[in-house]
């Protein structure tokens, strides 16, 4: 029986050491493979740190061949020449676009003749410019050459019977405030354009009825556009002044002598007018 009983008892003893050999292999198993894992996210770390490393390396490497390559290109200020300022004695001139005796329109006074080329000195500067002759305003004005751009040309033949086309259609009136329209008329007359000045004429013309339904302010926007149109027409047309009158008033169905008559009434009210208020 002790015998038997020793037998069963190493039996037992050496399952036990097998089961604790079999952990401690185990043990060292999963320590190894931790160990491994480890290793290669230290090896990732340690890769993505050289990259930095290496593209910081890079950008200072560029900034220095940047500045070196700036600083070779860049010259030395005592070797620096100061370029020399010398006065221009004339101005810069463009093309000359219109001779003596050509007829344009400067857009703040009409049409007016170009007399003669002439220079001027201004400020030490030598100025060429075109001396124009208003006959309406019985005036002279001078435009520098190299500013010929505010100067336009006569309107041609096709371009005043466009302008009579526009002076026979319906007037466009706005329902605006009459201060508000008058800048408006004003801005059209002073652009020195044709079409503008046709349009103007045609909104406040008012017929044979011109000096009852007009105030003064129209009447005055409608009789400088009107004789614009009318001087730059007898030009064009190569025409009398009585000719030309006929064709712009046809086309505004205006009878230009009861409107004479009506202008000489009104004149000669108002003289009354202000002879009985200054008594």
């Amino acid at each position: 029986m002790k015998n038997i009983l020793k037998k069963i008892l190493s039996k037992k003893k050496v399952a036990k050491k097998a089961k604790v050999k079999k952990k401690a292999k185990i043990k060292k198993k999963i320590i190894k493979v931790k160990k491994i894992k480890n290793k290669s996210k230290s090896l990732k770390v340690n890769k993505s740190i050289k990259n930095v490393k290496s593209n910081k390396l890079n950008k200072n490497n560029t900034k220095k061949n940047v500045e070196v390559k700036s600083e070779t290109l860049r010259i030395s200020k005592n070797n620096e020449q100061k370029p020399e300022i010398k006065k221009i004695k004339k101005q810069e001139t463009e093309k000359k676009q219109y001779k003596v005796k050509d007829y344009v329109v400067y857009p703040k006074h009409g049409v007016g003749q170009i007399n003669e080329i002439k220079k001027i000195n201004i400020g030490g500067i030598e100025v060429e410019t075109y001396v124009l002759k208003f006959e309406k305003d019985k005036a002279n004005g001078m435009v520098p050459v190299n500013k010929q751009i505010y100067l336009r040309p006569l309107a041609t033949i096709n371009q005043v019977n466009k302008c009579i086309s526009i002076l026979k259609g319906k007037p466009k009136i706005k329902r605006s405030m009459w201060s508000r329209r008058a800048q408006e008329y004003e801005a059209k007359i002073s652009s020195g354009k044709i079409y503008d000045l046709a349009e103007v004429v045609r909104d406040l013309n008012k017929g044979d009825d011109l000096m009852i339904d007009q105030s003064y302010s129209e009447r005055q926007l409608f009789e400088k556009a009107y004789d614009r149109l009318l001087s730059e027409f007898q030009i064009v047309m190569n025409a009398n002044l009585e000719e030309t009158q006929k064709k712009l008033d046809k086309a505004l169905k205006r009878n230009l002598e009861k409107q004479i008559q009506k202008v000489k009434e009104s004149s000669a009210e108002q003289n009354l007018d202000e002879a009985v208020a200054s008594k």
